[in-house]
């Protein structure tokens, strides 16, 4: 069962036509969350995050899509899949409604609401070869768009193809200025020494929710130095660490980039630091 607009409806239910500004334009906000035993982990962050993508985008909020409301809905959708006692991942959708061309007629939303299950009710290292290449055949844009999470990601999906196509777990992206900005699919740490690095907004990034819980993690943790700050490739080959982080997966060491191969010693430590702040912020 999904949530449409406030009605549940099954899964299978037509709903979008050809005139779907989503479709036609990308015209669209996404959120995705880890939801354990109908608990939504940082789902304040992930609400305000939407709250002001769509702000930047021009979408009208509604004036019921307050907290307490759409956390009933996903909790709804949760229950009529069976959900509410395990892992899943929730996903809501904003999509401007219908009319015009690149320019709206309207400025108003609907909203999408679907649940699937998912293994581990909390966040644990992937274990296995996480192999990671550079993906150099389209960039990503240094401005506040590439930081909002909008349904305009052919740029992570061209990207995808290719690492399948050659055997790879995972790509960097690269921005117009060649520094790195991303994984296809998270934010993206790098660890030298006792050192944190993770490139700014300014650079094109997603505003990743777990980038910012790491970021307050590793602001506090005695011992570590962490910045914001620009990724060359060069930089890539001298790192002891590579991570992507994501809502879903948490913190994903990379295992080998070209020939060099890395470890998650302080990726140990700091999935236990991220798993006990989502328990505190439930």
């Amino acid at each position: 069962m999904i949530d449409f607009n406030g009605k549940l409806l099954p899964y299978d239910t037509p709903l979008v036509t050809y005139t779907n500004r989503g479709l036609r334009y990308g015209d669209s906000v996404f959120e995705t969350l880890r939801v354990v035993n109908g608990t939504l982990f940082f789902w304040e962050d992930h609400y305000l995050r939407l709250m002001a993508s769509m702000r930047i985008l021009r979408m009208q909020i509604p004036m019921h899509f307050t907290m307490e409301a759409l956390e009933a809905r996903m909790l709804a959708v949760l229950q009529e899949n069976g959900l509410e006692g395990s892992a899943a991942r929730i996903r809501l959708t904003v999509f401007r409604n219908e009319g015009g061309l690149y320019l709206p007629q309207t400025n108003t939303v609907s909203l999408l609401i679907e649940a699937t299950a998912i293994d581990a009710p909390y966040y644990q290292l992937g274990a296995g070869t996480y192999e990671i290449e550079l993906f150099k055949d389209y960039y990503v844009n240094p401005d506040m768009l590439s930081n909002l999470k909008t349904n305009n990601k052919m740029l992570n999906v061209v990207g995808s193809i290719f690492a399948k196509e050659n055997g790879y777990q995972n790509c960097l992206l690269l921005n117009t200025d060649k520094k790195v900005v991303e994984a296809l699919n998270g934010n993206l740490f790098l660890v030298k020494g006792k050192t944190v690095v993770t490139p700014p907004l300014a650079d094109g990034c997603l505003k990743g929710i777990i980038r910012e819980k790491l970021i307050t993690i590793l602001q506090k943790w005695d011992g570590v130095e962490f910045n914001e700050a620009s990724i060359s490739p060069f930089e890539l080959q001298k790192a002891d660490e590579l991570w992507v982080t994501n809502t879903i997966m948490g913190i994903r060491p990379v295992t080998k980039y070209r020939k060099r191969e890395y470890g998650n010693v302080l990726a140990q430590e700091l999935v236990g630091k991220l798993n006990a702040a989502a328990r505190l912020a439930v």
